[in-house]
């Protein structure tokens, strides 16, 4: 009687797995993808600026060009916060009702690719800034020399 039950067991077992298996491994089908592009490339822009004499250097062309570069991060950095968003971290603390601390912290993370400095220029006596401008469409031709965005255009079952 074991046996026959183990047996009927064994059966039903092969017979549920055959049929969660269904026909997937007697259809093949082939899938044909396309690409898919934007329909609108925006430019964005940024200006970047640092104070030249808060810079460190020995003479005020050295800490003039620290702040040409300074800026120019800085320009980066506002890129970023338009391409990636800001994380913002904040913390209180309270006790007996009365507020004993508040921070607030931001920061961005991201690449950017492609960026173009439109001009560099002094502001006033003290201040350098950096205009710089992405065209997402060369972000966009960037991004398909590492990745090729696809959708399925047509699926063809044999």
């Amino acid at each position: 009687m074991r046996t026959l039950i183990k047996k009927w067991g064994t059966a039903f077992g092969a017979g549920l797995a055959l049929s969660l298996t269904g026909c997937s491994g007697l259809i093949d089908k082939h899938v044909e993808w396309e690409v898919v592009e934007p329909e609108s490339y925006p430019v964005l822009s940024a200006i970047g600026y640092a104070p030249i004499a808060q810079q460190m250097g020995q003479t005020d062309n050295d800490r003039s060009l620290m702040a040409m570069k300074a800026s120019k991060l800085d320009a980066y950095r506002e890129l970023a916060e338009q391409v990636y968003g800001q994380r913002l971290d904040g913390e209180q603390s309270v006790a007996n009702m009365i507020m004993q601390n508040s921070q607030l912290k931001a920061s961005v993370e991201g690449v950017i690719r492609g960026a173009r400095v439109v001009k560099s220029y002094p502001v006033g006596e003290d201040t350098y800034a950096t205009e710089l401008e992405l065209d997402m469409r060369k972000v966009y031709d960037i991004y398909l020399t590492t990745a090729k965005p696809k959708r399925i255009k047509d699926v063809t079952y044999y």
